[in-house]
This record gives C-alpha cells, sequence and structure tokens, in this order.
C-alpha cells in the first residue's frame, strides 16, 4: 500500500488527482489542507506519513509577480524543511511549468523551486521528479484563473461574449491525460530524464494545439447545438469530446431539466429522445415504486437519463462535495437530466406507478472498461 498526498489537493488538477487516485485500493491517500503550510506541526506529520507527496501548491496569479515568486519559493522551503525536520525521504513530484525558461518571476519561481528541491533530493535517499507541465483544461477549471478553455466555457454558458485579445496558437493537455501521466510518474522513471543523483525531470508534451478563435468556435458550437437544440456533437475526436465534457461541467444547474416537445395525434404521442453526431447506446427501464437504481458515476461518459411516464427524483452529487442537486420530473412533461462526468447519480420511482426511462449514453457497455463506479449520491 503506497501513501500519497497532494499538496493543493483541493486546487484544479490536486482535485482531479485526488479522485482519481481514491479509485484504487492499492493507494492510501493522506488529505491536506492548505493550512498545514502554516502550522509546522501539522505539515511535519503529514510529510511524515507519505511515500509520495505530489506538491502541487502554487500561487499563479496575482497583480505584484513578487509576491508570486516569493510564497511560490516560501512553500518548497516549507515542504524542504518538514522533510528534514521528520528524518523523512519520500518521493517527491514537483509541479513545474513550461514558463521554467521565460523572463518572468512565476516561471522563475518554478526554475528556483525545482533546484531547491533537487538540492534536497542529492544530499539524501529523497526523491524527485519534476514534471513540466503544459496549459491544462478540463471539467471545474476555475474561469478567469486555470485556462482559457475554463473562460470561455463559463462565459458562453451563462450568455457572456468572451474576448479574443491575441488570437494565438495555444498548447493544451487535458487534465484526465495529465493525471495518467503523474500517477505513471509515481510508479515508474521509464520516461523520465535523470538530472541528478536522485532527481528526475518529466517534460510533458501536449497532447493538442488550436487557435483560440478556434476554441470559441467549438464552445460557441456546443452552446447553439447542445444546449439550445439538444443535439450532441460527434464525440470520435478526443480531443473535442474533451472540451465537450469539460463545456458540460459549466452548464448551469438550471438549465435542467429540459422539456420535450410532445407531438400528439389520434395515433398517440411522439418524442424525440436525443439527436446526436456521434455512436452510442440508448436503453430504457421500468422502475417499480420505492425503488432507486444508480449510484454510481463516470469519468469519461456522457449520459442523459429520459423519464416519460411516471414520477421520478433524480440526485447529482459532484464526487467529493457534500452538496445533492435533486430533480423532479414527471412524465406528464417529458423531460431529461444529464449526468456530468464526475458526478455520482441515481433515480428513484417517487410515484404510484411504474416509472419508464429512457437512457442514452456515448459509447456501449464494455464490462472489461465499465467506467462505472459506484458511489451513493
Amino acid at each position: 500500500m503506497k501513501t500519497i498526498g497532494i499538496t493543493g489537493q483541493n486546487g484544479f488538477v490536486g482535485n482531479h488527482l485526488f479522485t482519481t487516485l481514491s479509485l484504487s485500493d492499492k493507494i492510501k491517500l493522506i488529505p491536506f489542507q492548505r493550512s498545514y503550510f502554516e502550522n509546522t506541526k501539522d505539515l511535519e506529520n503529514f510529510v511524515s506519513q507519505c511515500d509520495t507527496i505530489v506538491h502541487l501548491s502554487a500561487m499563479n496569479r496575482h497583480d505584484d509577480q513578487q509576491v508570486i515568486y516569493d510564497t511560490n519559493i516560501e512553500l518548497v522551503e516549507k515542504l524542504i524543511a518538514a522533510c528534514v525536520n521528520t528524518d523523512h525521504e519520500p518521493h517527491i513530484l514537483f509541479s513545474s511549468s513550461t514558463q521554467e525558461s521565460k523572463d518572468n518571476l512565476y516561471g522563475k519561481s518554478k526554475k528556483e523551486g525545482k533546484n531547491r528541491l533537487m538540492e534536497w533530493a542529492n544530499k539524501g535517499q529523497g526523491k524527485l521528479t519534476s514534471l513540466t507541465i503544459p496549459n491544462v483544461f478540463g471539467p471545474f477549471g476555475k474561469p478567469n484563473y486555470n485556462s482559457v478553455v475554463a473562460t470561455f466555457c463559463y462565459k458562453v454558458t451563462h450568455g457572456e461574449q468572451p474576448q479574443i485579445i491575441n488570437d494565438g496558437e495555444v498548447s493544451l493537455i487535458y487534465v484526465n491525460e495529465l493525471v495518467q501521466i503523474i500517477i505513471d510518474g509515481i510508479h515508474s522513471d521509464e520516461k523520465k530524464k535523470k538530472i541528478g543523483a536522485n532527481s528526475y525531470e518529466l517534460n510533458i508534451e501536449p497532447t493538442s494545439k488550436k487557435k483560440v478563435s478556434e476554441l470559441l468556435s467549438l464552445i460557441t458550437g456546443f452552446k447553439n447545438n447542445y444546449m439550445e437544440k439538444g443535439i450532441f456533437p460527434n464525440l470520435e475526436d478526443e480531443f473535442e469530446k474533451a472540451l465537450f465534457n469539460t463545456f458540460r461541467c459549466y452548464v448551469p444547474i438550471d438549465h435542467y431539466p429540459v422539456k420535450y416537445t410532445k407531438h400528439t395525434d389520434p395515433r398517440g404521442s411522439f418524442v424525440e429522445i436525443a439527436k446526436t453526431n456521434t455512436s452510442g447506446q440508448f436503453s430504457f427501464s421500468t422502475t417499480v415504486p420505492g425503488i432507486t437504481r444508480g449510484n454510481h458515476f463516470h469519468t469519461r461518459k456522457a449520459e442523459r437519463f429520459a423519464v416519460i411516464s411516471g414520477k421520478a427524483l433524480i440526485q447529482l452529487r459532484k464526487i467529493g462535495t457534500d452538496e445533492v442537486i435533486d430533480y423532479y420530473l414527471d412524465g406528464t412533461e417529458p423531460a431529461y437530466v444529464d449526468m456530468p462526468i464526475w458526478y455520482t447519480h441515481n433515480i428513484k420511482n417517487i410515484g404510484d406507478e411504474e416509472l419508464i426511462t429512457l437512457f442514452w449514453i456515448n459509447e456501449p457497455y464494455d464490462p472489461e472498461d465499465a467506467d462505472t463506479y459506484f458511489e451513493n449520491v
């Protein structure tokens, strides 16, 4: 059982890394709070429990660049001091940046932080892996802070018009891809470059390059087709699937439930469930009163629950949080709710009659790679 701690556990990348690692029964996660950096005893207690520490805590933006530099260096110094004071020599994975080689104080703080950790590792039996990370995007990024993708997704889904200041090319990596590289780096040195006695460097390449205007065009298309017309885009392209899953996490809660147009004539009624430009799987279930189905989440799948008969309560909760979102649906006004990734979800028959629900998911069920993790809402 490997013990792993993540400074910056509640940040954008840290949260994704923490929740992904929590799926493994071979890893014990040591919880971290930002306040530990202000309390020597708490930080030393945290460090002493970890075989591996992924150091993601850092300041990225501030009006005063010197504050960024001083803060990031101080965090590294405190982490090193905690290792020295406890006589503990873990494997530290340090989140650096492609800004390392540029003439700005953020980049200098990353380069200097790496050098100080190298000095610590090379003096003893500790180990350093420096991760040079490009621009990261993905669900739950903070608008106007983490990435242009987060900013564009938030503004477009909330009726604002993003402005393009410089239509340059952006090198990007999806957070799920980055998390897997970090996990591989925890367990193996195979793809690393040795830069010292106990120090390694892993230069993480972007997995896509897009112009800013291209990103905005794709995101605007998601709004026009997905939010306004209910049409799923083509999800065969890995980048566009990642961008779409990111986009969906910014759709306002009150966008759902979305009511269908019900066409009625003497023969009965007809409702279009989902228009899609991708492959997938449609299915339906019948549920007797009082029974709950689901209580699981996905990390990559796009999924829709559509209630066409009976009364249902659909509940969602983002993994790692306590807030439960409740949606009440009634088959007399057919409606649907889409399940964001990393949200555990369920559906309960709260009526007196049989509940009929249609389901759509963007990939057929594969028991060898189900991407289905059970957790009660």
